[in-house]
């Protein structure tokens, strides 16, 4: 293998794949990333038996191969050579890659690249077609509320649903619940369900960042896989086995009290009560207090701690229905008001014992479920 590439591309390449490289791992070459010829391009790859990440970038070639190297030595090796062109030449024999940029030469000792894993193929042609923009904006609503230890493995994974022109993806961790639609350009020939792991989706969002074209998605039949291809990058993860919790069932039908107020004013209350609620398992106390005819409705937001002290914020809000004193986790509050862009946010509340719902004023494609908390009060 000979080639040659620019050292700016070759470094945004290894970022994108680095990040499915296995950190611990008793195959050596799982440690490495693929570096092959492919169509007058150079393919980069890595993968951890669970994601797959794929990147192509624009190359010289004159002479076919492949290899595999060490991660982080090649990405180190590479951040230090000047911007420009990047010449790579391979001795087979004795399995070690010339990297050579500028006035910088080195040698990297290879593995085999009939050692590294085969990443799977995707066959396009029943894919469903997803906007990337709106892609990054459901992964960035629901991948928080994942959970993110293994005790329920399924909690770990994303939901996600396709039904005629809709997509639906769904987190929870058992204490809250994040849910976001979209409708897609052209409708499913058939409804899909799968759950994905938020890792896998966390790191798709982070790839498609300065994506603008279509993201293409397919579940090849009996692989239990899913395959997201963007323009010059393929996804490949494991899938979930296992039944998705009822999330519907846990969305309130109804509420008794609608609170809507600013959703900067609410995000900075909620952080200020975070700061004394975090040594008291995040609990803030929420009291809803609706206004006359000239004076608008309170909400007052406490927390309370024994070693750093207490808490209480002010938020004006129109308020429809009866008042309520209701315990959250702010933190979790807190997490979900980051990803809110509208002007104003409503909180609906049926009772101190009953789940609280948070939607973006103006938007019916994003809810987002809390469980409420028993206050030490």
């Amino acid at each position: 293998m000979k080639v040659s590439c620019l050292q700016e591309n070759l470094a945004k390449g290894l970022s994108i794949v680095s990040r499915a490289v296995a950190s611990r791992s008793t195959l050596p070459v799982l440690g490495n990333i693929l570096i092959a010829t492919d169509q007058s391009r150079l393919r980069l790859s890595a993968t951890n038996l669970e994601l797959a990440i794929t990147c192509w970038i624009g190359a010289k070639i004159e002479e076919e191969g492949s290899t595999t190297l060490p991660a982080k030595t090649l990405t180190d090796i590479v951040s230090t050579l000047p911007p420009g062109p990047v010449e790579m030449n391979l001795n087979v024999r004795m399995q070690s890659l010339n990297v050579r940029g500028g006035t910088f030469n080195n040698d990297v000792k290879c593995i085999d690249a009939q050692e590294f894993p085969i990443i799977p193929q995707a066959d396009m042609a029943h894919s469903i077609n997803l906007n990337v923009a709106d892609l990054r904006e459901m992964i960035e609503h629901v991948v928080f509320a994942a959970a993110t230890d293994d005790a329920r493995p399924i909690l770990t994974g994303i939901l996600v649903k396709v039904d005629g022109g809709t997509v639906t993806f769904a987190a929870t961790d058992g204490f809250r619940l994040s849910v976001r639609t979209a409708h897609l350009s052209s409708p499913a020939s058939q409804p899909v369900s799968a759950i994905i792991p938020a890792r896998a989706l966390a790191e798709l969002g982070r790839v498609a960042g300065e994506q603008e074209e279509a993201a293409l998605m397919t579940l090849p039949p009996g692989r239990g896989q899913v395959i997201f291809h963007l323009k010059d990058v393929e996804l490949v993860s494991q899938l979930i086995e296992g039944t998705f919790p009822d999330y519907e069932h846990i969305v309130p039908r109804s509420y008794s009290t609608r609170t809507v107020m600013s959703t900067e004013a609410f995000r900075k209350a909620c952080r200020a009560a975070d700061i004394f609620a975090r040594e008291n398992a995040h609990t803030a106390r929420f009291k809803i207090t609706p206004g006359g005819e000239l004076q608008p409705g309170l909400v007052e937001i406490t927390a309370q701690a024994a070693e750093t002290g207490s808490n209480e914020t002010r938020v004006d809000a129109t308020i429809e229905g009866e008042g309520l004193e209701i315990s959250f986790n702010v933190k979790y509050l807190v997490e979900a008001l980051n990803v809110m862009n509208t002007d104003n946010v409503a909180l609906e509340t049926a009772a101190s014992t009953s789940p609280g719902v948070v939607r973006p004023v103006g938007r019916d494609d994003y809810l987002y479920v809390v469980m409420p908390m028993r206050s030490g009060k």
